[in-house]
């Protein structure tokens, strides 16, 4: 692969194969090259990953993959154990769990230990769709992390957390 001119992509080799930042090193500005022209291809290929069909006839949204994450990782959580891992308010929550439960996505039970509390579910017949929609990222992030030694894992999240910290932060 060549440019109009003939000259090799810095991201390749001569032969034509893609190179990565573990490769060769690279300066911060290649690396933020790199990353503005890697970034919305993944975002991209992220949002082409298909609904299930049993879950198509419902309104999802990427928004909805974070909350079934947790619940799928740590189990059934509160509203306020939802909306704290979120980073959003409880309120925001309680009203996307509101709309889950009607649309018999999510289940809500009271607290046994106070039954002012909600503890939230997914429901047992969608469970293995939501399983398999999140799959796809699961493997993709377990290919790419397990090469990597821990200490390696703990930067490129930290490096993640940063860029995300970054960009929402308000320009000077």
């Amino acid at each position: 692969m060549s440019t109009a001119d003939g000259a090799q992509p810095p991201d390749t080799t001569p032969d034509g194969t893609r190179q990565t930042a573990g490769d060769v090193g690279v300066s911060v500005e290649d690396g933020i090259r790199s990353l503005l022209l890697l970034m919305p291809r993944m975002v991209g290929r992220a949002k082409r990953i298909k609904v299930p069909a049993e879950l198509s006839g419902f309104s999802l949204a990427p928004r909805h993959l974070s909350l079934f994450s947790y619940l799928l990782f740590d189990g059934p959580l509160t509203v306020n154990e939802l909306a704290a891992r979120l980073e959003v308010a409880p309120a925001t929550v309680s009203l996307m769990v509101s709309d889950l439960g009607r649309q018999g996505i999510l289940d809500r039970t009271p607290d046994p230990a106070d039954r002012r509390r909600t503890i939230v579910t997914i429901a047992p017949a969608h469970r293995p769709a939501i399983d398999a929609w999140l799959a796809r990222g699961a493997t993709a992030w377990r290919t790419a992390l397990t090469p990597l030694t821990p200490t390696e894992r703990t930067l490129f999240i930290r490096t993640l957390t940063a860029y995300e910290d970054a960009l929402t932060d308000e320009p000077s």
